[in-house]
């Protein structure tokens, strides 16, 4: 007798609950099983020696796991390391029905851990801006790049004070036709080694174009500038959104213009110069921080969305990285934007320059919404497009259900 065995990995709860009813499981039995299909990693840090050994045991006792560093054994009690918890979602409920109760900080640790598989778990509210909504998770938007600059890395700059708005025109037009939901418009380039300009200047590129778009142009808004002058400025001259590669932090005046506007803003991960001992916990606490500055300043999270900055304060081998764990930063529970067009590590990797970048971007694109980007920043705006929507039938399930004739 063959039994035909099959693999199924890395399967998404959706796609397991579709296997269960293929077979024939009962509802009870579907909602029962589920949750022990899904297995979850989660990293902690800052945990002692005894909340260590206590939360290993708990887990071991539901059937779960919880890695630690040999080191751990040998810490005294005011030092603290970091774990791997290994488990099934039903596991892990079943831990925190004791882990409250339990001492060295561990009941802290239980609230986190609640709120971190109810944000994997919970749907992100819809954004709206201009009169159209964003309903993150159904399909991936696209954010068209309009440069207003003499010197952008990508060679696209559209500054030029002749016919400027004639220019600009054609392209919103362009990315309008070619599938793009939002435009992104910058007045100064951050390509490395740019060269910065005045805020007055920055607001002379950038709000002419602003007024003529929200005029014109029935797609939302971005403004990409770290000033807050500009953004006020821009806001002020009808931009919807701001894009704020310093993620709020590097101008305390951003985030009361931002909050004070009720304005959607994108907070960008950056730093001067590469060197992680921990990117993706960095990263993650970065952009934890930009989401909890704009709560603390009256800015919904709703209208919080985050960006790992490719490219910006980081090498070849760390943007890889994210890209690859960007799924990893779903559990900010936070709409994620991933902006790699034509850049370096395309570059690098392909060994050609900005013009040829098509194809790379593609590749990055299509492995980004995979691992659960909501919002892709580029310049290509129809290939894109297409490498999303086919990403997203791939990924999301959505498409039209036609049979195919084999071609």
């Amino acid at each position: 007798m063959t039994y035909h065995l099959r693999l199924l990995s890395g399967m998404k709860p959706p796609d397991l609950l579709a296997e269960f009813k293929r077979i024939g499981v009962t509802p009870e039995g579907c909602e029962l099983m589920l949750g022990k299909g899904e297995l979850i990693m989660i990293k902690v840090h800052n945990l002692s020696p005894p909340a260590a050994c206590i939360l290993k045991q708990e887990m071991l006792a539901k059937g779960g796991e919880v890695a630690l560093g040999k080191e751990m054994v040998y810490l005294n009690r005011e030092q603290e390391g970091e774990a791997i918890i290994i488990g099934t979602r039903t596991q892990y409920e079943r831990l925190l029905t004791l882990l409250p109760r339990q001492p060295f900080g561990l009941a802290a640790l239980a609230a986190e851990l609640t709120d971190l598989l109810e944000q994997i778990r919970r749907p992100l509210p819809a954004l709206t801006m201009k009169n159209k909504v964003f309903t993150w998770g159904t399909r991936t938007y696209l954010m068209g790049i309009i440069n207003i600059t003499p010197d952008s890395f990508s060679g696209d700059g559209l500054w030029s004070k002749e016919r400027l708005l004639d220019r600009v025109r054609r392209q919103a037009e362009e990315f309008l036709r070619d599938g793009a939901d939002l435009l992104d418009i910058g007045g100064e380039s951050t390509r490395p080694g740019f060269t910065p300009v005045s805020v007055e200047e920055e607001i002379q590129r950038v709000v002419p174009v602003i007024e003529v778009l929200a005029k014109e142009s029935p797609l939302p808004l971005s403004v990409d500038t770290s000033k807050p002058a500009v953004a006020k400025a821009a806001l002020e001259a009808g931009a919807d959104l701001i894009n704020d590669i310093w993620g709020l932090q590097k101008d305390p005046e951003m985030v009361k213009v931002v909050a004070d506007a009720q304005a959607p803003v994108i907070v960008m991960h950056n730093q001067t110069a590469p060197g992680y001992t921990d990117l993706m916990a960095e990263v993650a606490a970065y952009l934890r921080k930009s989401i909890a500055l704009a709560e603390v300043h009256g800015l919904s999270r709703e209208k919080v969305i985050i960006d790992p900055g490719i490219g910006f304060g980081k090498t070849y081998t760390d943007n890889l990285q994210l890209i690859k764990r960007l799924d990893e930063l779903k559990a900010l529970g936070a709409p994620l934007l991933l902006a790699t067009s034509r850049k370096s590590v395309i570059g690098l990797t392909l060994n050609l320059p900005v013009g040829e970048r098509l194809e790379g971007t593609a590749a990055t694109v299509a492995i980004g919404i995979a691992r659960g980007a909501d919002l892709i920043r580029v310049h290509d705006v129809k290939a894109m497009a297409r490498v999303a929507r086919m990403t997203d039938a791939l990924v999301r399930a959505h498409g039209p259900d036609q049979p195919s004739n084999g071609c």
